[in-house]
């Protein structure tokens, strides 16, 4: 959120006497760091970081009151005076809880334009001004004093003014232009025409203030912040007012707020006030939370005098009562977020400095407990596909429905697995596959150039049950792109399905699971972690040292069966060579033609030898020969 320094300073006098790096440090150890500063119109504006339960301080007043609590200094008085009240002049029925209070007025306009203060205070906060009076001014009380306000053109509301829930059927035209379909969950602002306004939300287009507008209906209401949020989240409308009112606006400022709209319309442009008065009541004060001692000390980690945390709420605006060892607070109205005993004794801990806190181990009551099979089941898979060369990934376990359906298991619906009050449409499921989050971290790879893709996951995914989701850890891995053709050994290819059997086999998994194509090159399985075996061995083998002598390469160009096994063939010639002297044998090319006999391949073997010692060239052929005599008892034979 934007501050403006020199308005912070006409609401709390004692910063204009900071420069910004002490201010910028202030507000930090108060909780809310500041992102950056820059300077627009004339004067130096802070990028405050505000965290999503602290409403209130979405405000020049709420980060002044913030630091006035920190410092011990006043604050400015708010400076309107309020407005005698009357009879309505337009009726206003309140029908929904979810708005308790609803103060308005109706004003003539005069002549008279926004004042260049206001203007260019608007421009440093990058909402331009509009150059309506009515506009502008409730958008600079917004940034201001943290209370959403609007205008109406009086001109064109019809009947009575209420506010309800929409029925299912109607829409609205909001100030963007876009119309908008209704439901029984929408609070509205209508008239006798329909809904004029997505309450506490956005105004509508039909009564909006123009240029022409001579008369407004001014309104200041409280809106409840569930009702905001889901309104503004359903309708992707996120806007100034919704994100205020969303997290909890302040009760008792209906009337402020519109007294302050009443006086500034006065002052810039002449209006004239034909009636104010207020529909509903601000209701009752906070409840009380009791604080007690030694659970402040237990949190603070040391003893803090309840007399001192009691001077600290009083800076904070709370009513304080002590009773013996305990206090018994009641938060202001504009505090939503102090509703445990917990919550106070943070409280006190802020404003007496994070730095005080003191440094103490955690007592240890007891041996650590030993970590659980399945964990290291776990961690012993990610190793040796890490040594495999796989990256392991970490994605949403929240997916669209349309990527769920591709790669749910058949019977695992996801009525049972989808989210009640989801972050957006494509987040809105509890994952049932890993896959369709693995393809979409491979193909972006894939798009930024990757020439291979290797990636795996190890986590939850979930099942529909008649008690909810029930989750299981499954293994997903996925390959793609081109394989080899780093050296003349390892011609390039791309990978194909038999790739992932190898891995699978490297897994020690006893069949192979089902290799489904995911489409550009990309290759995957998917398999619970409980179908994977426990090794009671390492199953990375230990490591060697590379030898410093030379290694020695030899080649056999075998004929062999076209159905014989190559891990067969190997086994045995292995089998019949020295463990410690051979450092690879394989296949490296094979060919199949017509002049070779019928029923007959050739494979080119390659050999290669190495040892803590230089070796000769009549134990290498001795080696070979035994090769060949291995590979010559399953019915190989030389090839001339």
């Amino acid at each position: 959120m934007w501050i403006e320094r020199k308005v912070l300073a006409q609401e709390i006098p004692a910063v204009a006497g900071m420069d910004t790096r002490q201010l910028c440090e202030l507000l930090a150890s108060l909780g809310f760091p500041v992102d950056g500063v820059v300077q627009r119109e004339g004067t130096e504006v802070l990028d405050v970081d505000i965290t999503a339960n602290r409403g209130d301080v979405m405000s020049h007043r709420g980060a002044a009151r913030e630091i006035s609590a920190k410092l011990g200094q006043p604050l400015a008085p708010i400076p309107a005076a309020g407005q005698p009240e009357g009879p309505p002049v337009v009726p206003v029925r309140l029908e929904s809880p979810a708005c308790p209070v609803y103060s308005t007025a109706v004003l003539e306009l005069g002549r008279g334009e926004t004042p260049q203060g206001i203007q260019a205070f608007l421009s440093a906060l990058e909402a331009s001004a509009k150059k309506l009076p009515a506009v502008d001014a409730s958008n600079e009380l917004l940034h201001r004093y943290g209370h959403p306000t609007h205008a109406f053109d009086a001109d064109r509301i019809k009947g009575a003014v209420t506010v309800r829930w929409a029925e299912a059927g109607e829409s609205v035209v909001t100030l963007d232009g876009v119309a908008r379909s209704l439901t029984a969950q929408d609070l509205v602002i209508a008239d006798e025409s329909g809904p004029i306004a997505l309450a506490g939300v956005m105004g509508g287009d039909s009564t909006k203030v123009t240029e022409a507008t001579t008369r407004v209906l001014l309104e200041s209401a409280y809106f409840d912040a569930k009702t905001v949020r889901a309104m503004a989240r359903r309708h992707s409308l996120h806007t100034d007012a919704s994100h205020r009112f969303g997290r909890g606006a302040d009760r008792a400022m209906p009337r402020v707020a519109r007294d302050l709209l009443v006086d500034r319309l006065q002052t810039w442009c002449g209006a004239k006030l034909v009636g104010a008065w207020t529909a509903g009541s601000e209701g009752l004060a906070s409840p009380a939370v009791v604080l007690e001692e030694r659970l402040m000390n237990r949190v603070a980690g040391e003893p803090v005098p309840l007399a001192e945390a009691a001077e600290a709420f009083q800076r904070l605006g709370c009513a304080v009562e002590a009773a013996g060892d305990h206090l018994k607070v009641v938060p202001p109205s504009w505090r939503h977020d102090l509703s445990i005993a917990e919550d106070l004794a943070e409280e006190v801990l802020r404003l007496r400095g994070y730095e005080r806190i003191p440094s103490v181990l955690p007592p240890l009551e007891g041996p650590p407990e030993p970590l659980s099979p399945l964990y290291l089941q776990r961690q012993r898979v990610s190793r040796r596909l890490a040594h495999l060369g796989f990256h392991q990934t970490v994605t949403y376990g929240f997916i669209s429905p349309e990527a769920d359906a591709a790669f749910s298991a058949p019977g695992n619906e996801p009525g049972g697995r989808t989210l009640a009050n989801p972050l957006g449409q494509e987040y809105s499921v509890m994952r049932g596959s890993l896959l369709p989050s693995l393809r979409a971290a491979a193909e972006q790879n894939l798009r930024q150039g990757a020439r291979e893709v290797r990636l795996f996951e190890l986590a939850p995914t979930y099942a529909s049950g008649p008690k909810g989701p029930v989750e299981q850890y499954a293994l997903g891995v996925v390959w793609g792109g081109i394989r080899g053709g780093e050296d003349y050994l390892s011609p390039a290819r791309a990978v194909v399905e038999a790739d992932l059997g190898g891995v699978a086999q490297a897994l020690g998994l006893e069949s192979l699971p089902q290799v489904r194509p995911l489409g550009e090159g990309l290759f995957a399985f998917e398999v619970p972690v409980t179908a994977l075996p426990q090794p009671t061995t390492r199953i990375i083998p230990a490591f060697r040292p590379f030898s410093r002598f030379p290694v020695v390469e030899r080649d056999l160009s075998l004929l062999v069966d076209l159905g014989q096994s190559h891990a067969v063939l190997a086994q045995a010639m292995k089998a019949a060579l020295p463990a410690d002297a051979l450092q690879d044998l394989r296949c490296v090319d094979v060919f199949r033609h017509k002049s070779l006999p019928e029923g007959r391949q050739a494979w080119l073997m390659r050999l290669r030898f190495q040892a803590e010692r230089t070796l000769v060239g009549e134990e290498v052929d001795g080696w070979m020969a035994s090769a060949l005599a291995a590979a010559e008892s399953l019915g190989a034979r030389l090839r001339a």
